[in-house]
């Protein structure tokens, strides 16, 4: 397929992420725990966890692992007819001109909403802003949400404000609403405590040693067709 192709072809959805440097520890690491290279879109041998079975662990980060290894920035939408990636490509790639690369807060394992993830503590100003530009850039390109998509959106509890945010935007965690995370499973809901804590302490074990992560790049990423993995396409440096 030619460069032209891919950009006219349209997928089922598209999404923009930040992921780390794909040649970094940081993109391995999290690739290696999913068990999928988001980039090549190869299988990856997970990493051996103390209390966890391999069955369990490849079980428990099915659903993050079909996502590949990011943070979610624009969450994934349906093109808009008379659209195509190609326009998106070249609209993400003038806000990245207007977006400065940072060092992202230490980035800490956190069970908070019912799974395991990495969640950034201290200074959020920087990473709201860019999902914010991310959110209000491409929004043009969307389909609005049909009623299927909002009855499977309104199954998780939703604030007024969670609501009024995904009538207009297409996504309820937006703006103020939205919290920067890694995923690293599925919900946690009925394991026992003891195999909980086993999750969290592997997780902390296998990211400690990584130090800083740096945000300098927007990655697009698209679904070819309803319930596939979700692949990376582009990766655009921000330059500002």
């Amino acid at each position: 397929m030619t460069l032209d192709e891919k950009y006219l072809t349209i997928p089922y959805r598209c999404a923009v992420y930040f992921v780390p440097d794909i040649h970094s520890a940081w993109w391995r690491a999290g690739s290696e725990w999913l068990g999928r290279c988001a980039a090549t879109g190869q299988p990856m041998a997970q990493p051996q966890l103390a209390g966890i079975s391999p069955q369990e662990q490849w079980a428990c980060t099915a659903e993050p692992r079909r996502y590949g290894w990011h943070a979610t920035l624009k969450a994934p939408f349906k093109i808009m007819p008379g659209e195509n990636l190609r326009s998106v490509m070249s609209v993400l790639r003038e806000l990245a001109k207007t977006l400065p690369a940072f060092d992202l807060p230490a980035l800490n394992v956190s069970t908070r909403d019912g799974f395991l993830a990495l969640r950034p503590d201290g200074d959020l100003s920087q990473i709201n802003r860019t999902a914010a530009a991310c959110v209000r850039a491409l929004h043009r390109f969307a389909t609005p949400l049909d009623a299927t998509d909002l009855v499977r959106r309104r199954q998780a509890p939703l604030t007024p404000e969670q609501d009024r945010l995904l009538m207009a935007w297409g996504y309820p965690y937006v703006f103020d609403q939205f919290q920067f995370h890694m995923s690293l499973t599925g919900r946690l809901d009925n394991m026992s405590d003891d195999v909980r804590i086993a999750w969290q302490q592997a997780a902390q074990a296998h990211f400690a040693h990584l130090g800083v992560c740096r945000f300098d790049r927007l990655a697009l990423f698209v679904e070819p067709e309803r319930g596939a993995e979700i692949q990376m396409l582009e990766l655009v440096a921000l330059s500002a």
